[in-house]
């Protein structure tokens, strides 16, 4: 299966970012206005997940954020694209990340 991706760069504002990471990495650091919902949540929670718009799907590197993308796609969801090298790329090429603590964003 070709797995849809799209490159920080390339995302709209108006995305739908779902951050698929565990909870200390998600409260580490993550990208401003992104929705929380661990991968292993992922089929309980299904319909938390829009059906229209663009969904950008993300992990800290891009495989477990990939699987997911994978999951939705064979449960015909055709609105999502997972992020190209994760949160660890969006990081790099300088899009904001930002953290719940108070302390420094970063990403785990």
């Amino acid at each position: 299966m070709q797995i849809p991706e799209v490159s920080p760069a390339d995302v709209s504002d108006d995305a739908y970012l779902l951050d698929v990471r565990e909870d200390d990495e998600w409260a580490a650091g993550h990208a401003p206005g992104a929705h929380h919902l661990p991968m292993m949540d992922v089929p309980a929670r299904l319909d938390e997940i829009p059906l229209d718009g663009d969904v950008v799907v993300v992990c800290r590197a891009g495989g477990r954020s990939a699987q997911v993308v994978a999951y939705l796609v064979q449960n015909g969801r055709d609105n999502v694209r997972n992020l190209d090298g994760g949160m660890q790329m969006w990081a790099a090429v300088g899009k904001p990340v930002v953290s719940d603590s108070g302390q420094p964003a970063r990403v785990l």
